[in-house]
């Protein structure tokens, strides 16, 4: 398989692990780069997420229009941000998001800071 295209599918949950365990994409740096990248996105959205829903039950009784509006907002920039990454690495890039991306690019074997 390409590797711009397992660098795609590595936003993709399932696809990620699997080439964070398999040959040859565990030592492969763009692979590795964009699947470490994805599941940390994808435990940050977990996160937030469980934070949203947790904060939705405690304010169960006032009129959550707000909170529902910001749960509908924040899952969109989830969405777009995923999409925008998904577009990155099919072109071959490797677009690190703060924090993450330097965490990723670092257990990737890259060194250079974006």
């Amino acid at each position: 398989m390409p590797v711009r295209l397992a660098g795609v599918l590595a936003y993709f949950f399932l696809p990620a692990v699997v080439f964070l365990l398999l040959e040859p994409y565990k030592s492969n740096r763009f692979a590795r780069f964009h699947a470490l990248q994805s599941v940390g996105f994808f435990l940050v959205g977990i996160v937030i997420g469980a934070v949203l829903s947790v904060a939705g039950m405690l304010f169960g009784l006032i009129p959550a229009l707000p909170l529902l509006f910001l749960s509908m907002l924040v899952g969109l920039a989830f969405a777009v941000v995923w999409m925008v990454l998904a577009v990155k690495a099919l072109q071959g890039e490797m677009m690190k998001l703060p924090w993450l991306g330097e965490f990723a690019a670092m257990q990737s074997g890259d060194r250079l800071t974006a």
